[in-house]
C-alpha cells in the first residue's frame, strides 16, 4: 500500500500519511463483538471518520475539542490534547478560551476536512465541550454518566430507564448514548440559558433524587471506595472545560467500539451493550437518526427544577 493517500473533503485536500499503520492490534477476544478482534489499520479510521462525518459534524461544529491521540497504535503513548500546535493548518477553526492562568486555544471540528485531518494525527476519540464558542460559559447540553461498578450493562440499562422516566416527570426530553466503554450517558439538550455553576447543581439534585430511592444500585458517591458495587452516577463532566467524549468518536480500546447514540426503543435489545458498534457498523446506526425524537431546541431548568422539588418533597 502506499505510504500517503490524497482524498478531497470539500474545498480541501487532505493526506492521509501511512495508511496501513495499525492503530488497534487483533485483541483475540473481539472485545464482545463478533469480528473475531480483527486489527484496525489507520486508513479504516480515516474511512470511518469520512463516512460518519455527515452524521457526526452536528455534534461537533462550534465546540472547544480535547483530542486523544495515539500515533504508535493502543500500545503506545496516549496523549490528551487541548492546545492547537502552530504547525496545524491555518484553515483548521481554533478557540482560545479561558483557563486558570491563561488560556488554551482549541481546535473546533467545523467540517469534513478538519476530522479527516485529525485522524490523519491518530486522533482516536474526541471530547467535545458541553457548550459552543461565544458561550463557552452557558452549556446547551447536560450529561449524566452512568458509571457501573463492574462490567455490568444490566445494571446500566436499569439506571438508564430509571433516570429516563424521573427526566420525563420533570418535562426534560433525553437521548442516550453508548460510550463504546462499559456504560451509558443519558444526554438532555438546555437552552444555553443557564452557566455550568446551575446546570451542574441541577443534575446533582436529579442524580441524588434518583440515588435515595435506589440506595441498594445507584450512589453519587465520587470516592470509589463509598460506592461499592453499585452504579455511579457522575455528574461531574458539566462543569466549565469538562468534556464528554462526542457522538460516534472511536475509542481507544481493542476493536475500535464507537461511541453510538442509541433510540430508546434500542436500549431492550439483548444485543445492545456499551460496545455494541464499531468502525464497522456505527455508520449503519447513525442512518437509522436515532436521535429523531429529541427536540432541537433545548429546555429552560427552572419548571424542571420546580417540579424536581415536587417530587422531593
Amino acid at each position: 500500500m502506499d505510504d500517503v493517500r490524497k482524498v478531497r473533503a470539500g474545498r480541501r485536500t487532505v493526506r492521509l500519511n501511512r495508511p496501513d499503520k495499525i492503530l488497534f492490534p487483533a485483541s483475540g477476544d473481539g472485545n464482545g463483538r463478533a469480528d473475531g478482534g480483527r486489527e484496525y489499520t489507520k486508513a479504516d479510521l480515516f474511512d470511518y471518520y469520512r463516512s460518519v462525518a455527515p452524521f457526526m459534524l452536528p455534534h461537533l461544529r462550534g465546540r472547544p475539542l480535547m483530542l486523544e491521540r495515539h500515533p504508535d497504535g493502543l500500545e503506545g503513548p496516549r496523549f490528551m490534547q487541548k492546545d492547537t500546535p502552530d504547525h496545524y493548518p491555518d484553515w483548521i477553526t481554533r478557540a482560545e478560551v479561558a483557563k486558570r492562568g491563561g488560556t488554551v486555544t482549541h481546535i473546533v471540528c467545523d467540517d469534513t476536512a478538519t476530522l479527516l485531518f485529525l485522524a490523519d494525527q491518530a486522533c482516536l476519540t474526541l471530547h467535545r465541550w458541553l457548550s459552543r464558542t461565544g458561550r463557552v460559559e452557558h452549556p446547551d447540553r447536560l450529561v449524566f454518566d452512568l458509571d457501573p461498578a463492574k462490567d455490568d450493562f444490566g445494571a446500566v440499562r436499569v439506571a438508564a430507564l430509571l433516570l429516563g422516566e424521573l427526566l420525563d416527570q420533570v418535562g426534560l426530553p433525553s437521548a442516550l448514548m453508548t460510550t463504546g466503554s462499559r456504560g451509558l450517558h443519558v444526554v438532555v439538550p438546555l437552552n444555553g440559558h443557564h452557566d455550568f455553576d446551575d446546570v451542574r447543581a441541577f443534575a446533582k439534585d436529579v442524580a441524588e433524587t434518583l440515588a435515595a430511592a435506589r440506595p441498594e444500585a445507584l450512589t453519587t458517591a465520587v470516592r470509589k471506595e463509598e460506592r461499592g458495587d453499585r452504579l455511579y452516577l457522575d455528574v461531574q463532566r458539566n462543569a466549565y472545560a469538562q468534556t464528554a467524549v462526542a457522538p460516534f468518536s472511536v475509542r481507544s480500546a481493542p476493536g475500535a467500539p464507537v461511541a453510538v447514540p442509541l433510540a430508546w426503543e434500542q436500549l431492550d435489545a439483548p444485543a445492545t451493550h456499551a460496545r455494541r458498534w464499531n468502525i464497522e457498523d456505527a455508520v449503519e446506526q447513525a442512518r437509522t437518526d436515532p436521535w429523531a425524537g429529541v427536540p432541537r431546541s433545548g429546555r429552560a431548568l427552572g419548571p424542571a427544577r420546580r417540579k424536581l422539588r415536587a417530587l422531593r418533597d
